[in-house]
């Protein structure tokens, strides 16, 4: 399952990323750990920032790829 902060949805739809692209970053994307716990994936031209979470994934943040 996949969860997204209010502020990823917000980020999300200013910057015209759609749910389906965020769970095909996460399966197609290059992945690296930030420090503690967060892990970032970049693909195309955007990265998103998540956590695991018990029940699966909580994405942070979406942003642009400069």
């Amino acid at each position: 399952m996949i969860y997204y902060s209010s502020h990823a949805r917000e980020k999300m739809v200013e910057r015209g990323i759609s749910e389906k692209e965020v769970q095909k970053a996460i399966s197609l994307g290059s992945k690296h750990m930030q420090f503690p716990d967060k892990i970032e994936i970049a693909y195309t031209y955007f990265s998103v920032v998540y956590k695991k979470a018990d029940s699966g994934l909580f994405i942070i943040t979406v942003k642009p790829r400069w």
